[in-house]
């Protein structure tokens, strides 16, 4: 019976009080490492809370980009969870459903504003 292994999935989304700027492109600049550990540690907070938060062993932010307003800092993030026979497997839709109701409908993380339209889970 193999054990538990370790699988990935992406969670994209844009926020709308967080101004785009090249240092949040240039990985390590300082803006970056802030920004990507204040992120990391939201995506965190809310994936612990959802039915999968138990198999979730972490989310690593992977960069920003600009959003469809200058003004608009998309974010992206891996995630890996364990997944095993014995666990449900891993439903994206059902994931999407949990992060939007925690969410208030896909428009708040922390004291951020997300884009209701921008979130993106791929299994």
């Amino acid at each position: 019976n193999p054990g538990p292994q370790s699988e990935h999935f992406t969670l994209n989304f844009t926020i709308t009080n967080l101004r785009f700027t090249t240092d949040l492109e240039t990985p390590n600049s300082a803006k970056f490492n802030s920004t990507k550990k204040i992120m990391r540690h939201y995506v965190d907070r809310l994936l612990q809370k959802s039915s999968i938060g138990p198999y979730v062993t972490g989310c690593k932010v992977t960069g920003f980009r600009s959003g469809k307003n200058r003004d608009d800092t998309g974010v992206d993030a891996v995630c890996s969870y364990e997944n095993n026979i014995s666990l449900a497997r891993f439903d994206r839709e059902k994931v999407y459903h949990e992060l939007s109701t925690m969410t208030n409908g896909v428009t708040k993380l922390g004291h951020y504003t997300v884009d209701k339209n921008s979130l993106y889970v791929n299994g």
